[in-house]
């Protein structure tokens, strides 16, 4: 089942271009690929309907009748339960249809043997090896500064020494840039344990050649904690609290051009993709996203993992409905029980707010034809592709095994990128049927799910996925989009880089003093 999950839709849409694509068998809807008028008569894998209702592009139309009460199937899996009876042909959204969870959930553990899979493509991509950072250290694909405050309050310090940085190093490095935060003060418990894990482990990442580190002297986040979880070579950390120095910006260009001198001499070489690390996101989806976008990044995750890299995927609330298809691929139990309790603990993040665990998908997800978040999830899932799950994180850590890992993080695009990112991931795939312009400290490579979002924002979209239910074949386009990862991985800027859009988010969960 999570095969047909993961990878029924891209084959069958890509076997040319269709008004509807109804995904397995066992479906009651189809998604409709154009705006589709009332009246239309349609054949859906050989089920003859009329259209009684106008269904958007990318909404779902009824292949079968569904009564009320009873589950309604998309992906081969529930995606919620008809709240009146569904008629053959008509549209089906929030009107007539309504999420099936609840609360906390019991899982048995019940794994799913893995399908043999192809050799992975033996690919190559120029990037600086780096080391620190774990055993045999890492790749990254840029050579930057970062620097990081260690709060909000020196947030505009830092700032300020990137863009004087940038202007007068311009050239001798791939660029200096502020990742600035408003938290670090009046934060306690774990709450302040979240930041500094955060802060620490973006300070180890590998696409900073260099990291200065901004403090101010009163915070609660105090500057010689931070520097003890972080593992970094004394050259290539400089570090300083603003309180303590006469003149701040004096001190921290100093600072910044000692690190120059040093990262300055680095240079690419080759390296195989697996040493690559990806995390996996999906911001804004629409109908279209678990139908294509998702897949296909999937599909590039497996690649990855079986090429022994680094796939990181994230979005915990947005795995509701679907965690069993992870579950079931856990490498063992302790793997398992690592997802179970990540799904349950947030569960009772939102219970604990009194707040209901499926409050999602957003009023965008809806316009786009996303009815219930268990539809969203069996469509976000996918973006993990079929390998086995090796690994579960919580916030704030770093992957360690090769292959996939889950990471704890909520849906938010701000937050879980900032986690990806400090998790490791020196790319994010960021796949999207609404469009945005945000980006994050690694490249931030975007994948319109539909080809009208690529037309209309080409400065913000780096890949069509669209293409794959209008004739093109589902290798070509892997083939295509594998190309451009290891392009951005050897220095090709992505649309984000361009329009320098660089920002972190870090989870607030806890009380402010």
């Amino acid at each position: 089942m999570a095969d047909e999950v993961s990878c029924s839709p891209l084959a069958k849409a890509s076997e040319s271009a269709i008004d509807t694509l109804r995904v397995s068998q066992r479906d009651q809807v189809a998604t409709a690929m154009r705006d589709l008028p009332a009246g239309l008569e349609l054949t859906v894998d050989g089920l003859a309907l009329t259209l009684k209702n106008d269904v958007p592009k990318g909404h779902k139309l009824a292949v079968l009748p569904v009564i009320a009460g009873e589950p309604v199937l998309k992906f081969g899996f529930p995606i919620g339960k008809a709240t009146q009876d569904i008629a053959v042909g008509e549209h089906v959204h929030v009107h007539n249809m309504a999420t099936g969870l609840s609360g906390i959930e019991d899982y048995v553990y019940q794994p799913v043997p893995q399908a043999p899979h192809a050799p992975a493509p033996d690919q190559t991509f120029v990037g600086y090896r780096r080391d620190w950072g774990g055993p045999g250290g890492r790749v990254g694909i840029r050579n930057e500064i970062w620097i990081l405050c260690t709060v909000g309050c020196v947030a505009r310090t830092s700032e300020r020494l990137a863009k004087i940085a940038s202007e007068r190093f311009k050239g001798r490095i791939d660029g200096v840039y502020a990742l600035t935060h408003p938290l670090g003060c009046s934060q306690l418990g774990d709450d302040l344990s979240h930041t500094r894990s955060l802060l620490a482990s973006l300070a180890m990442h590998p696409n900073a050649g260099g990291v200065l580190i901004v403090g101010l002297g009163c915070e609660n986040n105090q500057l010689s904690n931070l520097l003890k979880e972080i593992d970094r070579p004394a050259d290539r950390l400089k570090y300083f609290a603003a309180q303590m120095v006469e003149d701040e910006t004096e001190a921290g260009l100093e600072a910044l051009e000692e690190l120059v001198a040093v990262i300055e001499k680095d240079r690419r070489e080759e390296c195989h993709v697996s040493d690559l690390a990806i995390g996996v996101k999906c911001g804004g989806s629409d109908g279209f996203s678990g139908l294509t976008a998702n897949p296909l990044v999937g599909r590039i995750a497996d690649r990855v993992a079986f090429a022994g890299g680094r796939s990181i995927m994230t979005e915990i609330p947005e795995i509701f409905g679907a965690e069993r298809i992870l579950m079931a691929r856990a490498r063992d139990e302790a793997v398992f029980r690592g997802v179970v309790d990540v799904v349950n603990d947030f569960k009772n993040y939102f219970l604990e707010h009194k707040q209901p665990v499926f409050e999602n998908p957003s009023p965008g997800n809806k316009a786009g034809g996303i009815t219930t978040l268990e539809e969203k999830s069996l469509g976000a899932v996918q973006k993990g592709g079929t390998s086995p799950l090796n690994e579960v994180l919580r916030y704030g850590e770093r992957a360690h095994e090769k292959g996939l890992s889950l990471l704890e993080a909520p849906g938010n695009d701000a937050v879980s990128s900032t986690a990806l990112t400090a998790a490791g991931a020196v790319i994010v795939l960021f796949t999207t049927g609404r469009g945005t312009p945000l980006g994050f400290p690694a490249p931030t490579i975007k994948i319109a799910s539909n080809s009208a979002l690529a037309a209309r924002k080409p400065h913000w979209i780096d890949f069509n996925a669209g293409q794959v239910v209008e004739g093109r074949s589902l290798d070509d386009t892997a083939d295509d989009l594998m190309k451009l990862i290891l392009a951005t991985a050897s220095g090709q800027p992505t649309c984000n880089e361009k329009n320098e859009e660089r920002e972190i988010a870090i989870w607030k969960n806890g009380v402010t003093l």
